[in-house]
């Protein structure tokens, strides 16, 4: 065993803890930036699909601007720009709402597609018995076209975990963060970066898992 790798056994506590520490703030990041991905792609998705000029306007502008500009760029925006307006946000926020933006510039998108997939005619029946259109969609068009994008969604949940890794540029203590910190402490890179994969690979596959998962049950549930 070469010496780099017996220092790392020896160094493999505190090297562990610290990434592991940075792990369960990277599936914070995700969770929350997601949650605010989903909130803002539903609703501006309810905007392209609206009746109303000015609203699918506003949407259509937000998808273009959010999904033409870098995360990377929108991070800094939000870190360091509101920040020269007087409205600071500590790392891990400012993480969430960064990616959130971005993210729901994407599911706007994915709502959308999945919205128009569920026939009209649907739409158009639940009005004749009487239901308003902001019914119809939440009772009637949503829980089918939920079942549509959930592949959609789970590849966004995953993409997303990764990166989260960006969120190192604003010192959100992540797992990509700790590592760099790490490496510079104690110039095991191989070991470390190698370690960090692990880590991701064992957040990845449980996500994969659970969206086969949830493919079956909508499949099953389309059947019935």
């Amino acid at each position: 065993m070469s010496t780099q790798w017996l220092r790392f056994v020896d160094r493999f506590p505190h090297i562990i803890g610290l990434l592991l520490t940075g792990a369960v703030v990277t599936v914070i990041v995700t969770a929350g930036a997601f949650v605010v991905s989903v909130l803002l792609g539903l609703a501006f998705a309810g905007f392209r699909t609206s009746d109303s000029r000015l609203l699918r306007a506003l949407a259509h502008a937000y998808v273009e601007v959010f999904r033409s500009v870098p995360v990377l760029t929108q991070l800094f925006i939000v870190y360091f720009g509101l920040a020269a307006l007087g409205i600071r946000l500590s790392p891990l926020p400012a993480a969430v709402v960064g990616f959130g933006l971005n993210g729901g510039a994407y599911l706007t998108e994915v709502f959308r597609a999945g919205i128009e997939a569920v026939a009209r005619g649907q739409t158009e029946a639940a009005l004749s018995i009487g239901m308003t259109k902001l019914t119809a969609l939440r009772v009637i068009v949503l829980p089918q076209a939920t079942r549509i994008v959930i592949p959609a969604l789970a590849n966004f949940a995953i993409g997303l975990l990764k990166d989260t890794s960006l969120a190192s540029a604003v010192a959100a203590p992540e797992l990509s963060f700790n590592a760099n910190m790490l490496v510079k402490e104690t110039y095991l890179s191989t070991q470390i970066y190698m370690s960090v994969a692990a880590i991701y690979l064992g957040l990845s596959l449980p996500l994969s898992a659970l969206s086969r998962a949830l493919e079956r049950r909508g499949a099953r549930g389309s059947r019935a």
